[in-house]
């Protein structure tokens, strides 16, 4: 009779696991070395250092300051090397190969098209251009031995009156892998409401789209996002915490927004280290990633930002499993979590769930 053994929750294990991940953004997560070799090569001359540990050092330190405003500007020096085709083509199949040698099997990768036209691309150019690149790292992971699929998020900036012009030019290229959309950028004082027009036409349009809400700002950005504009994930809502109460005798109950987030599934993309430099949460055993999991909402683990928050989606389990004691089984529930929520056919999904992802979690667990 065969004994079947589960291997440790290690760091190391946790990479070798299939993972899912929905909420990363392009220019957070290129290689500093890249960077460097992009700034000399278009003549990009404002970065703080030309030395490649110290920019990677940089960049985590800039974002680690507490502040969601001080925190976005380190995009500052990222998009500024990615002005020009080659440029995109390179991040975005950097991007993919990285997230392949994580583990991430499927991934959807975010960015905002008119941070990249400052040099005079057209926005249906730079779009082509990282699907370009995507589906050559694609190529390149399988090469390697590695399975990826990468489905593209085009963000509009929430501060800035082109929402709509984003919103259809996902539609108009989502044939060939745009899965959604997406607003980004400062939530206090830019509701999304403001998108109202956006958001009517990818419903009309049968579009998915998440929205940046709950992250700087509470409950009245998650309420507009879900009631008013359609959202059908939440990217971060991580302030739905602040609709639940908890009381000395361990009783917790849901407010209607909370309860109503819980109740119709709507997806958490949660990024606890993000969180923790731009003041969203003050430590990872505190992060309320861990009561929204114990109370069953559909929790996500994500990167957002992979340069300047200095991980990974492995590294992230891996500060999880630290704090609350996560086992195989809780890792297992993120992922497929993230699998049902993502934009992609059910049968694609379905197919992800049952032919890659829980055998490679029964491997794990040796069962």
């Amino acid at each position: 009779m065969s004994t079947h053994v589960s291997a440790p929750v290690t760091p190391e294990a946790i990479v070798s696991a299939p993972k899912v991940l929905l909420h990363d953004h392009l220019d957070g997560g290129l290689r500093p070395g890249t960077v460097l070799e992009l700034a000399e090569a278009s003549g990009y001359r404002d970065l703080p250092t030309t030395d490649v540990d110290k920019l990677g050092t940089w960049f985590r330190a800039a974002a680690d300051s507490g502040s969601l405003v001080r925190y976005l500007e380190t995009f500052a020096h990222t998009c500024g090397v990615m002005q020009d085709e080659s440029s995109l083509v390179r991040v975005a199949a950097e991007c993919a190969e990285d997230l392949a040698a994580d583990g991430v099997v499927y991934a959807e990768v975010r960015y905002a098209p008119e941070l990249f036209s400052e040099h005079g691309l057209a926005l249906d150019g730079i779009v082509e251009a990282v699907q370009a690149g995507f589906r050559e790292g694609e190529r390149r992971a399988a090469a390697a031995g590695r399975t990826i699929r990468i489905g593209t998020l085009l963000c509009a900036m929430r501060q800035n009156a082109r929402s709509l012009e984003i919103a259809e030019l996902a539609v108009r290229h989502r044939d060939t892998g745009v899965a959604g959309f997406d607003i980004a950028g400062p939530e206090e004082g830019f509701p999304p409401t403001r998108n109202l027009d956006a958001f009517e036409y990818l419903r009309q349009q049968n579009a998915h789209f998440t929205i940046h809400a709950g992250e700087a700002f509470g409950l009245p950005s998650i309420w507009e996002a879900i009631q008013h504009c359609g959202a059908e994930r939440l990217g971060h809502g991580v302030r739905i915490v602040d609709d639940i109460k908890v009381a000395e005798d361990g009783t917790v109950h849901l407010g209607p927004l909370a309860g109503y987030v819980r109740d119709r599934r709507i997806p958490l993309e949660m990024c606890p280290t993000s969180n923790l430099q731009t003041g969203a949460a003050t430590s990872i055993g505190e992060h309320p990633i861990g009561l929204l999991t114990q109370l069953r909402f559909r929790v996500t683990v994500n990167t957002d930002n992979r340069l300047m928050s200095g991980c990974t989606v492995s590294s992230e389990m891996a500060a999880l499993v630290e704090a609350f004691g996560y086992d195989w089984s809780d890792l297992l529930w993120f992922t497929i979590n993230a699998m049902k929520s993502a934009f992609l056919g059910f049968d694609e999904r379905l197919a992800l769930i049952n032919d890659v992802i829980k055998p490679g979690y029964a491997k794990l667990m040796g069962t």
